[in-house]
């Protein structure tokens, strides 16, 4: 019995050590073969979760493995244009509309190489704010427009969204941004506005009232793509910051800058007025960012670099 049980032990045992040595394998195979999908990534490792309340602005950043890589990016049908920071990261100022649904969103991200593309996703949670409500009362005509007054907004409509069409590949700001002027802000962005009874859209930028002719500046450096005089938004100038990014400056009493012209971060652009539909002497200053409509105090705070 003795000498019958011993081989089947032995068996048993050696059975044993073939099964954890054909375990051991299997496990160092999987590992090994995510080490190698890792090291084949274009992405490294990275934070994919963000949060912001409508109307703010995100600071979102894509480490890479390739430094060749190229990296575009898609929120709410939104294009989002990624810029190189360093050799190994790319970055974006993402918009979060006023008006973009609360909850949580994807981000879907694409990065090219040479000879790879790949797709990843963020999850951006967007937060609702609290907007206030604004009741104006102004002259009828500036309400309730005629035919041809109609006809004349719809045109100044198209060219104000052409000059939104350029997206440069670069950020052309340097460092951290500024307010254009100083004043009392009495109309806050995403304000609800109730004019002569009727309820309009809500207020897209932020209105600083100051004296007529105090100097509006440029609140960081970039390029003029339109001086305009509108119905609406009176004498206005319309800066390209690049990668998306627009600055908005409008009911200005003069212009003093052409399409075309490069701003320093604060250069003059034009001076403080009531042209258009005002009801006194004030800035509005605008922003769109990859057509969201943000509030422009979400620039100044940024934690950029000089």
């Amino acid at each position: 019995m003795t000498t019958l049980l011993l081989p089947l032990g032995t068996t048993v045992f050696r059975t044993f050590q073939q099964r954890q040595s054909i375990l051991c394998c299997i496990i160092a195979s999987i590992f090994f073969s995510q080490v190698v999908e890792a090291a084949n990534s274009l992405v490294a490792s990275q934070n994919t979760q963000f949060s912001g309340k409508q109307g703010e602005v995100l600071w979102i950043e894509v480490p890479v493995n390739n430094p060749q890589s190229h990296i575009s990016g898609v929120l709410l049908k939104r294009k989002i244009p990624f810029f190189r920071k360093t050799d190994n990261t790319f970055a974006a100022l993402v918009g979060i509309d006023m008006q973009d649904p609360p909850g949580t969103h994807k981000m879907n991200i694409t990065l090219q190489s040479t000879d790879k593309t790949e797709h990843i996703t963020y999850s951006v949670d967007i937060l609702k704010e609290k907007y206030a409500v604004q009741h104006l009362t102004l002259p009828k005509n500036k309400v309730d427009l005629d035919s041809q007054t109609l006809k004349r907004v719809k045109i100044e409509q198209k060219e104000m969204s052409a000059a939104f069409n350029h997206i440069g590949p670069q950020p052309l700001w340097d460092g951290p941004f500024l307010e254009p002027t100083k004043g009392k802000v009495t109309g806050r962005f995403g304000s609800r506005r109730v004019i002569n009874g009727q309820h309009k859209r809500p207020h897209s930028g932020e209105d600083i009232a100051a004296p007529r002719g105090t100097p509006v500046l440029a609140i960081n450096k970039g390029t003029v793509v339109a001086a305009v005089e509108h119905f609406f938004s009176g004498k206005g100038v319309i800066i390209d910051h690049g990668v998306g990014l627009f600055s908005m400056y409008f009911h200005l009493s003069e212009i003093d800058v052409q399409p075309g012209q490069t701003l320093h971060k604060g250069e003059a652009l034009g001076k403080v007025g009531a042209t258009g539909r005002a009801t006194g002497p004030h800035l509005h200053w605008g922003i769109r960012l990859n057509g969201a409509r943000v509030n422009p105090y979400a620039l100044t705070a940024l934690p950029l670099e000089n």
